[in-house]
């Protein structure tokens, strides 16, 4: 029987979940016995595959297009989502700019902070395209696994992976209490 795949991507985050993940040290090994690891920010390929993955994994919140863009894609592409760490589950830590507006908190990053010269400003690229609130991803998409945690413990990463690789959905509230 073939292994389950799983992708994964980051959105408006720190890739801390995705370092979390890489916390696993020797049991990615025996991880990729259970699943083959497609695509990820860690390997080569970087999109999941267009004829789909059994486990899709979002980090990050949604801060722009090209963020709802990519968990849609995700979304589409995955039997399985998995929202991972705090900011995919609520927003997380870019969510803190809800409370000033995205035009206030881009004018203190690029124009207002003790380290911008006299030649700051707002950078006009497409790439930025923000949108006014950050949100979690089950704002954008179905979401089927919530694992909270900033970033979440990496076993309970593994935890999460290894029964969704056996078929199993996994209990996840009793996971965050343990590892954390």
């Amino acid at each position: 029987m073939a292994k389950p795949k799983v992708a994964s991507d980051w959105l408006a985050g720190c890739a801390g979940c995705h370092m979390s993940f890489l916390d696993m040290d020797e049991r990615i090994i025996e991880l990729t016995k259970l699943v083959d690891l497609r695509a990820t920010p860690i390997t080569d390929l970087k999109e999941p595959d267009i004829d789909g993955v059994d486990v899709g994994i979002l980090e990050g919140g949604i801060s722009n297009s090209h963020n709802e863009e990519v968990a849609i894609r995700m979304r589409e592409r995955c039997k399985i989502l998995v929202a991972l760490g705090d900011c995919a589950v609520f927003g997380g830590v870019p969510a803190m700019r809800n409370f000033v507006g995205a035009d206030e908190a881009l004018k203190r990053a690029y124009i207002e902070t003790e380290s911008t010269d006299e030649s700051g400003k707002i950078p006009d690229d497409p790439e930025l395209a923000v949108l006014q609130h950050v949100r979690p991803v089950s704002d954008v998409v179905k979401v089927d696994v919530f694992l909270p945690g900033c970033a979440p413990h990496a076993d309970a990463i593994f935890h999460v992976l290894a029964e969704l690789a056996q078929g199993r959905m996994p209990e996840v509230n009793e996971l965050t209490n343990k590892w954390h």
